[in-house]
C-alpha cells in the first residue's frame, strides 16, 4: 500500500519531470536533475516558509518556556503541561518545521531509487512510468558536463554540498533573535541542539556524501544553496519592516 502510494505520489511523477528536463536540456542528466531541484523548492517554498515561521516563533517564545521551566524545575510532570498548554494557548507548534523535512525525505529517496532503477536498467528510460502525454528518448547519459559520473560518488561535491550545509546552519542560527540569559539552571536544549546540528550534520552529508551517488549529493546541494537564498531573502524582509516601523 505504502509502496504503491510512494510510487505514484511521489517516485513518478519526479521521474517524468527529470526525464522531461533531460529531453529538453541538452541530454545532460546533471543539468535534468538541478533544473527539478529548483522547481521543488519552488513548490516547496510555502511549506518552507511556514517551517521558518514557526522556527522563529519557538526562538521568541523562549524566555516565557525558560521561565516556565525555572517556576516546575521540580516538577517535571507539571512542567511539561504547562509548556504544553503554553504553546496551545499562544499558537506554537513545536513540530511545525517537521513537515517540509519530511517532504524533502521522500524526494531525496525517490531520486534514489530513480538512480538505482536507472543504473540497473542499463540507463534505460523505463515507459512504463511516462506519462502518455510527455515524450522521451531511450536512454539516459549518466555524466554531468560530460564529465562527472552522477552514478559515482564525487568527494569534491559532498565537501561542498557539507560546505553550503555549514554555511545554511550558521545563517539559520546567527538571524535566530537573541536569548536572555539563562539563569533557571535549566539546559538551555535549543542551543545545544543548534550547535550540535551545525557540526552534525554538515558530518553526515560529508560520510554518506563520499559513498553515494553523485546524482544524490548533487539534489542536496542545489536544494541547500536554494535554502541560503531563500533564507537570505525573508531576512532582507524582516529587515525592511523592521525599518519602516523605526
Amino acid at each position: 500500500m505504502f509502496s504503491t502510494f510512494f510510487h505514484e505520489v511521489f517516485y513518478k511523477p519526479l521521474y517524468n519531470v527529470i526525464i522531461f528536463f533531460y529531453d529538453i536540456a541538452w541530454h545532460d542528466f546533471g543539468i535534468a536533475i538541478i533544473l527539478t531541484t529548483v522547481l521543488l523548492k519552488i513548490v516547496l517554498i510555502p511549506l518552507t516558509n511556514k517551517q521558518i515561521e514557526s522556527q522563529k516563533k519557538l526562538q521568541e517564545v523562549q524566555p516565557k518556556i525558560k521561565a516556565l521551566q525555572a517556576k516546575y524545575k521540580d516538577n517535571k510532570e507539571r512542567q511539561t503541561k504547562e509548556i504544553m498548554n503554553f504553546y496551545k494557548e499562544n499558537k506554537v507548534n513545536p513540530f511545525g518545521g517537521c513537515l517540509p523535512l519530511i517532504i524533502q525525505m521522500f524526494f531525496f529517496f525517490a531520486i534514489y531509487r530513480i538512480i538505482f532503477n536507472t543504473s540497473g536498467s542499463g540507463f534505460i528510460v523505463n515507459g512504463s512510468d511516462m506519462y502518455s502525454f510527455l515524450s522521451h528518448p531511450e536512454s539516459i547519459n549518466h555524466l554531468f558536463l560530460n564529465f562527472l559520473d552522477l552514478t559515482a560518488p564525487s568527494i569534491v561535491l559532498a565537501v561542498m554540498t557539507a560546505v553550503a550545509q555549514y554555511v545554511q546552519l550558521k545563517m539559520m542560527i546567527k538571524n535566530q533573535p537573541k536569548q536572555e540569559e539563562n539563569t533557571s539552571g535549566e539546559p538551555d536544549i535549543a542551543s545545544i541542539m543548534n550547535k550540535q546540528m551545525v557540526v552534525i550534520m554538515p558530518a553526515m552529508i560529508l560520510i554518506f556524501g563520499v559513498t553515494l551517488a553523485s546524482a544524490l549529493i548533487l539534489y542536496w546541494f542545489v536544494s541547500t544553496l536554494f535554502m541560503i537564498g531563500q533564507q537570505q531573502y525573508i531576512l532582507n524582509i524582516q529587515k525592511t519592516k523592521q525599518q519602516i516601523i523605526a
